[in-house]
C-alpha cells in the first residue's frame, strides 16, 4: 500500500492507524505529547448514537449568555479579542439553529452506530477494555429540561434509535442499589460506555506489536509541499516521508493546518473529570445528568464524573468552581453518592476539538491531494473513533465508504 503517517495519538489518530495497519499499511504517528494528556484519556467513555444534535444546537446562544455569568455553569465561553474565537463564535452563530440541527442528526447518528459496530471487533483483536452494552441514562429534574429531553427521546425513535421514556420508578429499578432523585429519564439502550485509559493503553500495545511507530514528544514543526502535495514533514528536528498523511491532531489541529497553508475553524472546549472509589459497585448503568450536563459512567470498582465545557485558548489553568459545579450537581440526582472535592492532583482536564457547528472534519484536503482530515470531534472522541478511523481508512485506500461524510468536509467552511 505504501506509507502513511498520522499526526496525534489521541483515539481519532491511533483509531486511523488500526484500519490503515489493518489494511496494509506502514504507519508511523507522531505525537507532540508523552500520550498522556489528549482529551481521550479523561474522556466519559461514553458511545452515544444518542447525541445526534450537534453542540450548535437550537436555543444554545440564549443559554450560553445566561451561563456566561454562572462560574460553575456547565457551557463558558471566556471573552477574549482573539480573532480565532471571534471568526468561530460567529460561525457558531450561523449554526445553532432548528434547520441546520436537523441536517446533523442522521450523519451523527450513523457515525456513532458505525463507531458502535466496529468497537466488538477491536474487543476480539486487543483485549477487554470493560465495552459494557447496557445503555445510558439521561436523568432529568425539571419539568422544562424534562419536556426538551421527551421531545429528543422521540426524534432519537424516529431515527430509529432504542429510547423508551422513563418515569423516576423506572428509573430506580434500572439503578437498584442508588437511591435515584429524579422527574424521570430516557434510556438510551442503543449506547454504551467502555474505559478510554484501558482502551486507549491496549491499542497502543497492539498496533506496536502490529509494527505500528508511535513516536511520542515529536511536534511536527514544518510541512514541506510542493504541486499541490506534502513532501515531507519536520518534527523532533527529523524529517518524515510518506504517501500520505492524516490531520488527526485534536484541538491542536488548527496549528498543524496553518503549516499546511489552509485553516480549520476550531476552538479548545476544555473539560474536567475524576474519579472516585466505587467498592459497593452500586451504578450499574452510566448517566448523564440533564440540567448539570454532568457525566457519571462506571469504570471498573470506580466511578468517572465529568463535565464542563469551557471554550477557550490552550492552557493550563484550573477553575476549581467549574469542577465544584460538577461535584455538587452530583448528590441532587444520586444522595447517596457524596464526592468531595478532589485535590488538584487528581483533577484531570483536557481539550475538546470543537467546531462551530457540532460536527467533525472528516475527508479529504480541498488544497493537498494527499492529506486526510479528521478531527473536530468534541466531546464524541471515543464516541466517534473507531467509525472515523475506518472511513480515514476506506478514503485512503479508494474504497466505497460505509456512510456518506459530505456533512462532515474539512472544506465546509472555506
Amino acid at each position: 500500500m505504501g506509507k502513511a503517517i498520522v499526526i496525534g495519538a489521541g483515539i481519532i489518530g491511533l483509531s486511523s492507524a488500526y484500519y490503515l495497519q489493518q489494511s496494509g499499511w506502514e504507519v508511523t504517528v507522531l505525537e507532540k505529547g508523552d500520550l498522556s494528556d489528549s482529551a481521550s484519556y479523561g474522556n466519559a467513555g461514553m458511545i452515544v448514537p444518542s447525541h445526534f444534535v450537534p453542540l450548535a444546537a437550537p436555543g444554545m446562544l440564549e443559554k450560553g449568555i445566561k451561563w456566561m455569568f454562572d462560574s460553575k455553569s456547565p457551557f463558558y465561553v471566556r471573552p477574549s479579542l482573539n480573532l480565532n474565537l471571534v471568526g468561530w463564535g460567529l460561525k457558531f452563530m450561523k449554526s445553532a439553529n432548528k434547520e441546520q440541527a436537523d441536517k446533523a442528526a442522521v450523519p451523527l447518528r450513523d457515525i456513532s452506530l458505525l463507531s458502535k459496530d466496529l468497537y466488538a471487533g477491536i474487543t476480539a483483536k486487543i483485549g477487554d477494555f470493560g465495552l459494557t452494552n447496557n445503555g445510558i441514562l439521561m436523568l432529568y429534574k425539571t419539568d422544562k429540561v424534562g419536556d426538551e429531553e421527551l421531545h429528543i427521546a422521540e426524534q432519537a425513535r424516529s431515527l430509529g434509535l432504542d429510547a423508551p421514556s422513563l418515569t423516576a420508578a423506572d428509573v430506580q429499578k434500572l439503578q437498584p442499589d442508588l437511591k435515584v432523585d429524579v422527574l424521570g429519564g430516557v434510556h438510551y439502550r442503543c449506547d454504551a460506555h467502555l474505559n478510554p485509559n484501558q482502551l486507549l493503553l491496549l491499542l497502543k500495545e497492539y498496533l506496536q506489536k502490529a509494527g505500528v511507530k508511535i513516536i511520542k514528544n515529536t511536534e511536527v514543526t514544518k510541512i514541506i509541499q510542493d504541486k499541490g502535495q506534502i513532501t515531507k514533514l519536520i518534527a523532533g528536528e527529523k524529517e518524515y516521508t510518506a504517501d500520505h498523511y492524516v490531520l488527526a491532531g485534536g484541538s491542536w489541529s488548527p496549528e498543524i493546518a496553518k503549516r499546511a497553508g489552509f485553516k480549520i475553524p476550531l476552538m479548545p472546549g476544555k473539560g474536567y473529570s475524576f474519579l472516585i472509589d466505587d467498592t459497593k459497585k452500586n451504578m450499574h448503568i452510566a448517566a448523564l445528568l440533564c440540567e448539570a450536563k454532568v457525566s457519571v459512567t462506571p469504570m471498573g470498582n470506580r466511578i468517572r464524573f465529568g463535565g464542563t465545557m469551557e471554550i477557550d485558548a490552550i492552557n493550563g489553568r484550573i477553575n476549581m468552581n467549574r469542577v465544584k459545579g460538577i461535584v455538587e450537581s452530583i448528590p441532587r440526582y444520586f444522595p447517596d453518592l457524596q464526592p468531595e472535592v478532589p485535590a488538584t492532583k487528581d483533577i484531570w482536564f483536557g481539550f475538546r476539538p470543537c467546531s462551530p457547528d457540532g460536527l467533525p472534519y472528516l475527508g479529504n484536503s480541498k488544497s493537498l491531494k494527499n492529506l486526510t482530515v479528521a478531527t473536530g470531534h468534541g466531546m464524541m472522541g471515543v464516541s466517534l473513533g473507531p467509525g472515523t478511523g475506518k472511513l480515514v481508512s476506506e478514503l485512503i485506500n479508494g474504497q466505497t465508504l460505509s456512510m456518506d461524510i459530505k456533512p462532515f468536509s474539512p472544506n465546509r467552511f472555506l
